[in-house]
This record gives structure tokens, sequence and C-alpha cells, in this order.
């Protein structure tokens, strides 16, 4: 015989707070990334009221939000972020292509590789805040020199990814190919390339970031418009808050930037399923 008070709690559903509960063990992130903001920026209005720290040192979070709203309702920061925003669209872009198609020559040809490489390193190393200026001199004060620069300084990550995942094939798989009579190129675009995907969205991740920086490199350096035009301004004007209100845009865009790019990684690479709270 069946016992009633057994089967009376047998199936009992979870309670809303158990629910929840379950939810925040399973990803604690929901509740730690809040938190964690809280407590950053709860800590700093209470440390610059308290103080009484002078605005022009350290405003407070709230004083930067006042700045920020200020800036987007007037359309001063949307202007300057669609000038900035292409800067670093555009320079992503063109370097991903070249760091691709230049790539894919190095790590099939060893020729190449032994030719152009030490050149890309060397093109590397030198700092972009110097040779900032010969573009400027070079192309002039618009858009074109912050797309310059923004495609050298995300370039080499890129580069050096796509050469690495290029010639990460196992050789088992390799040898399959060759048994098979595959060409070179269905052995590239059936086992080359997807082995080497990882890798060339670890390289888009680091990218789309340093082009961030490199566009804002090329606007300090000389420009007219843009998000780093604007920080170079308002650094003349002792405008504290709002150079702080600048940047909370640029850390909202890095951001954006780089979610697109993981979630093209998840669904291009499907079968490679990535925690990105975990990287």
């Amino acid at each position: 015989m069946n016992d009633p008070a057994a089967s009376g709690t047998a199936s009992k559903p979870p309670t809303l707070t158990q629910r929840w509960w379950l939810r925040v063990r399973s990803q604690p992130e929901w509740v730690c990334t809040p938190l964690m903001f809280v407590v950053i920026f709860g800590g700093w209005e209470w440390y610059v009221n308290t103080y009484q720290v002078s605005e022009l040192i350290l405003p407070a979070p709230s004083k930067i939000l006042v700045s920020l709203y200020d800036g987007l309702a007037n359309g001063i920061y949307v202007k300057a972020l669609m000038v900035t925003l292409q800067a670093i669209v555009l320079g992503f872009l063109f370097s991903a292509a070249m760091a691709f198609i230049l790539g894919t020559l190095i790590s099939q040809i060893r020729l190449l590789e032994a030719m152009i490489y030490p050149y890309v390193v060397a093109l590397q190393t030198l700092p972009k805040i110097a040779i900032a200026p010969l573009i400027l001199v070079w192309v002039g004060l618009g858009i074109e020199s912050k797309i310059i620069i923004a495609a050298l300084v995300s370039f080499f990550p890129m580069l050096v990814n796509t050469i690495a995942g290029l010639k990460s094939t196992s050789s088992d798989k390799l040898e399959l190919m060759l048994a098979l009579t595959a060409s070179p190129t269905k052995t590239f675009f059936l086992v080359k390339l997807p082995e080497a995907l990882p890798y060339i969205f670890a390289g888009l991740q680091i990218g789309i970031v340093l082009a961030v920086l490199g566009a804002i490199v090329g606007e300090f350096v000389g420009s007219k418009a843009g998000l780093g035009y604007l920080i170079i301004q308002m650094n003349y004007t002792m405008d504290v808050s709002g150079m702080f209100a600048v940047l909370v845009i640029l850390g909202v865009m890095g951001v954006v930037l780089n979610t697109i790019i993981t979630l093209l990684r998840q669904r291009i690479i499907f079968w490679q399923r990535t925690d990105v709270s975990a990287i």
C-alpha cells in the first residue's frame, strides 16, 4: 500500500523563493554583477560626498549621470559617438579582412611567412602614438586617419590568431582528407577553416577592443569631431564630469561591440559553446 504522507509530499512544486534561489545558484552573475555595480558606485558616491572631494578631481557618479543625460539630450554625445563608431567599425572591418587574407597566405606558404612576417612584427613593435602624427600628415584630419590608426592597432592580434588557428589542424584530419583525395581548397574549407574559427573569433574579440583604443588615439592626436575630440575639449574647459561621461559611453560601446562578436561566434561556431563569463 502507498503511504499517503509520502505521496502527498513527493510531488510538491518548488516555491517562488526556491526557484529564484536555484536560478541564482546556477547563474550567480545575475546577482553578483548588479551587486558589484552597487558596491563600487555606491561607495564612490559615499566617499566623494563624505570627504567633500572637489568635482575637478573626482566627480560623484550622480554628477556624471547628470552630465551624461545633458550631453545625450542636446545631441553632443550622439554626434560624437557616430563619428567615433564609424571609424571603429570601418577600421576593424578593414583590419579583420586584411588579417584573414594575409594570415591565410602566411599559414599556407612557408616562403611568404619568412618574407613578410618579420616586417609585420617590426611594424607591431612601433608605438602607434608615435606614427599617428605621420598618418595625419599623409591623410589629414578627416575620418580616414582614424580608420587607418584603428586598423593598425587591431591588426596584429587578429593576424596572429588566424595563423595559429590555421596551423592548429590535427595531422590525422589532414591525412584523412589526403586519403580521400580531397583538393587543397576542399581541405581548407572543410577542415582547416572550421578548426581555426575559434582562434579567429578570439582574435576578433581582442581586435574590436583595440580598434576602439586606436580610434580614440587618432582623435587625441588630431581631429575635428568624435569622442576623443570631446575629451580634449573638456580637458581644456576642466569639465571633469563630462570627461567621465564620455568614458562611460566608450566603456558601454566597447562592451556592446564585444558582445556582438561573442554572439556571432556562438551563432557561427555552433559546435563549440563557450561560457563568456568563464573567460
